[in-house]
């Protein structure tokens, strides 16, 4: 009885060692996607992260990485006036090599995908799943799209993460 209650205590550490977080199978799998990705276009690709607000605001900024390092930094935002869907903008601008991050804390960080996936591993899905809502996305073409998490309760603009609304081949990215 002592070695069937040894075996069942066995199997029970390598079943859970083996098991995966809730989003770690998800991550990974995209993962692969992503290193597939960024060896087929000499890891130069553009990327535009969104974030929007229930009321009404957006802004988006757009990286431009050439070979693993940010080149340039886009940014728009503003709100669309009710009923009409205008469009009114409050802020654009752009950064290039020698002006990155020079805009304070307006646009998203200056994070390549690598370092978003990174992030995502390590920071925004490791929160505690009982005081968070815990998101994790892959529908750029099984590239990252969502990670993060909404803390428990809260009701307004509470995402704390990524929303990445499109990953895109560089065009014309040199080769070497």
């Amino acid at each position: 009885m002592k070695n069937v209650y040894l075996l069942f205590i066995a199997i029970c550490i390598c079943l859970s060692a083996c098991k995966k977080d809730e989003f770690g199978n998800k991550v990974d799998a995209s993962y692969q996607k992503w290193t597939a990705f960024k060896s087929s276009n000499n890891n130069s690709y553009t990327y535009t992260v969104y974030s929007s607000s229930i009321f009404g605001g957006f802004a988006e900024t757009k990286f431009t990485v050439k070979n693993g390092k940010i080149t340039t930094r886009e940014y728009l935002s503003g709100y669309y006036k009710t009923p009409s869907d205008s469009l009114t903008v409050r802020a654009s601008w752009t950064e290039n090599e020698s002006t990155l991050n020079t805009h304070g804390t307006a646009g998203h960080e200056l994070l390549t995908i690598d370092e978003i996936y990174n992030k995502a591993k390590t920071v925004w899905l490791k929160v505690d799943p009982k005081e968070n809502a815990i998101y994790f996305e892959a529908n750029n073409d099984g590239l990252i799209s969502t990670a993060g998490y909404v803390p428990n309760g809260c009701q307004d603009d509470c995402f704390n993460g990524v929303d990445i609304k499109d990953i895109k081949p560089l065009v014309n990215a040199p080769s070497f």
